[in-house]
Parts: structure tokens; sequence; C-alpha cells
């Protein structure tokens, strides 16, 4: 097939730019610094209540987003299988969308009387953003040769990179402004959701919609996408390579995604750090991790996906030892910036050496809900680990279990190589 044309693909990184504002603006910033202001110790001297029990703000804030990741595993197969029988997936990456950016503007309204509306919205912006994933992602083998997927999946996390920057410089305008109050995180709020809705229109107008002819005649719609991971799960038994690699992308994504949602939350619990400076540090990760996407798309085509990613999991490793022991800002800072380089480049090089290791198929959705399960399983794992560890110990012994899942991950990454070569393939 040949790579669509420049409009197409700009369109499509289109929703990386509309859609990124969540991830760094709500997840990593603004909402952590807020939450941790609204729900401390000064307003909750014993914990967050919730279901009968009291809990660590940010353990119970890990809890709930692993929750919403629960969810929109389950949900994947279903989405999946609809929007294949429908031909219409851009209607169900439309309804996401506007769920996810309805959840942030909602946010507007969270203070410390309303803790669970808060948390519920924070969940649902999170189901809206990971739910029109699996549809976002399932375009790339459509739209761009295997040998453009590289570059075309780079672009779109650097779209990503650079909308959420300029976003979050509104928000820490804002801030800036009127410091010492709330308002400004809550207006930011409202704005994500706007820009999000917003922006998105740009793709909704240029990707393609399925023809009738490509659109599949099925019955049971609500079981087939279970069906249809069954069947890739047993096709996976024919494809040793693939397997390998999903099961480092597994060990390695509970590490990887973990560290992306929490990093914020060591700041504010371990350093103090005020809401400038984590405005700050969020910018700092957003904008090397455009060089990281970048860079390593370059270096992947000079020594080969898995021998890129093998590396970049070991930089992982040192990272997370690091976060352990760091006690300055300095150190934050500079790890802040390391996290940011690496952040990007493994999300975008995971995800295009998934598309090159898929089989010929015109049924990308079902072999990208199987991708997209995979990951939020692991983060379900990940981000449950991590709170729980919190809960009985403290965020740095969480920081420290997370090397586990990076040497499972880099173990098998190291048998994907291994055999690559035996296959006689270099990737």
């Amino acid at each position: 097939m040949q790579t669509a044309s420049k409009k197409v693909i700009t369109g499509w990184a289109m929703y990386d730019w509309a859609n990124s504002v969540y991830n760094l603006v709500i997840t990593t910033t603004f909402f952590p610094a807020y939450y941790a202001a609204i729900t401390g110790l000064k307003n909750f001297p014993n914990g967050i209540s919730f279901l009968g029990r009291h809990f660590v703000n940010t353990e119970l804030k890990d809890y709930v987003l692993a929750g919403g990741f629960l969810i929109v595993a389950i949900l994947s197969p279903i989405l999946s299988s609809m929007a294949d029988y429908k031909g219409n997936k851009k209607n169900f990456m439309r309804f996401f969308c506007y769920l996810g950016a309805a959840s942030c503007s909602l946010m507007f309204f969270f203070d410390k009387d309303h803790v669970t509306l808060g948390l519920m919205c924070f969940m649902f912006a999170g189901i809206g953003f990971y739910g029109s994933q699996v549809f976002y992602n399932s375009y790339l083998p459509e739209i761009a040769a295997e040998a453009d997927q590289d570059r075309v999946s780079a672009k779109g996390y650097t779209f990503g990179y650079i909308g959420s920057v300029l976003m979050q410089m509104v928000g820490f305008a804002l801030v800036i402004l009127m410091p010492d109050n709330p308002l400004p995180l809550k207006i930011t709020f409202l704005l994500v959701g706007l820009w999000w809705i917003g922006f998105a229109q740009i793709t909704f107008n240029t990707l393609p919609i399925s023809s009738i002819k490509e659109r599949k005649e099925k019955h049971h719609v609500l079981i087939n996408g279970f069906k249809e991971l069954k069947i890739v799960w047993n096709q996976l038994k024919d494809m040793p390579v693939l397997k390998r690699y999903l099961t480092a992308f597994f060990f390695y994504s509970m590490g990887v995604q973990t560290v992306m949602l929490v990093a914020i939350d060591f700041g504010i619990k371990e350093l103090k750090l005020p809401d400038q400076k984590l405005i700050i540090t969020a910018v700092i990760i957003q904008l090397v991790a455009i060089i990281g996407a970048i860079g390593m798309s370059k270096l992947s085509s000079r020594f080969g996906n898995i021998n890129v990613l093998i590396f970049t999991v070991l930089l992982w490793i040192g990272l997370c030892i690091a976060g352990y022991f760091i006690s300055t800002e300095t150190h934050f800072y500079i790890l802040a910036s390391l996290v940011g380089l690496v952040m990007g480049g493994i999300q975008s090089l995971s995800r295009s050496t998934y598309s090159k290791f898929m089989p010929e198929t015109k049924d990308t959705a079902s072999f990208f809900s199987f991708y997209d399960v995979t990951e939020k399983l692991a983060i379900v794992i990940g981000l449950f680990t991590f709170g729980f560890i919190e809960g009985i110990s403290s965020i740095r012994q969480s920081i420290l279990s997370l090397v586990v899942f990076f040497v499972l991950g880099f173990v098998w990454l190291l048998l994907t190589s291994v055999k690559l070569k035996k296959e006689g393939n270099i990737l």
C-alpha cells in the first residue's frame, strides 16, 4: 500500500495535538497539583474516606485511575468489534473524544466538598482518552506504508507534545496572573475540554470512513470482539516474535505508564514543589519528549527497533533506581528531563514496532484492540501495585518496585532479539 496524502497524515496527527492536553495538563500537572491541595492533610487529616475505608490521597487516585483503565480494557474488544461491524471507527472515536473532553471540563466544579465528583471526572476523562486511542491507533497501518510508520507515528507524538505544551503555557500564565488561587487550575480544566473537542474536528473532517465493502457482516456484535481477541491470541502461537514482543511490551508498559502518571505526585509529596515549578517540570518533560520521539525514530532506522527498545528499557531501570534516591529540586529536574527523553521515544517506537510485526490483515482494529488491552491491563497492574505499596510503605518504595517490571520487559526484549536473529530478521 501507499502512504496516504499529507493532508490525511496531518489530520490523523492532529488528534494527538487535540487529546494530548489530557495527558499533560490533566494527568501529569494540573489535576495532581489541584488534587493534592484539595485532598491534603489540611482538609482530610485522617485520609480520604471511600467505600468504608480511609486511603492516602494519591493511593486512592491511583486505584480510581486503575479502575478506569480496567473499564477501557473490558470495553475495548466490544468497541473494536462494533466499529468493524458498522464501518465507522471514526464515530466511536468521536464518542470517546467527547466523553473525555466533557469530563475534563466538568472538573471545574471539583472542590473539597465534591471529591467524588472530581475523581469520577478524572476516571471518565481517562476512559474517553484511552477509549478513543483504540480507534486512533488502528488507523496507523491503514494510512501509512510500513516503511513510513515509524515516521508517521513519531509525527503524531510530536504534534501531541507541541500542542500540550502550548495549552500548558496558557494554564501557566493563568497561575502567574492569579497566584495562590485555585481558580486558574479550574479554568484550565475547562479549557482542556474545549481544546480537545475543538482541534479534534480537524481529524474527524479528514480521516476516511470505511467503505461499505470493507464493513464486516456479523452477528452477536457484543461478544465478537472477545472472539477476535481469542483469534489473535491463537494466531500468536504461530508468531513467536510477536508473542515475545507483546510479553515484553506488557511488562515494561507497567513501568512506563505508571511513571508517567505518578511522577508529579512524587514531586508534590516528597519535594513539596509549588504549582509553578510543577508546571515548568511538565513543560520540560514534554519538550524533551519531542526530541526523544524524533531521535528514537532515527535511531531505530539505523540500529533496529528492538535494539533501541532494549537500550531504552535499560535507561528506565536506571531512572527508577535514581528516583528512589533523589532529594533535591535539581535532581528532580534532571530526572524529569531524562524521563521525558525516553518517554516519547518508547511510546512511539512501541506502537510502530507492533504495527510492523503484525501480519498483513485488513482487520487492524482487532490487532490494535489486542495491543491496547495488553497495555491497559499492564497499567492496571502497575498503578494498583504502585498505590498498594505507597499505602503500606512510601511513594519512594513504590518507585523502586517498578524496576521489577522493567527488568522483566528487558528480558523478554532480549528473547525477542534472539528469535529475530534466528529467523534472519533485523527490526
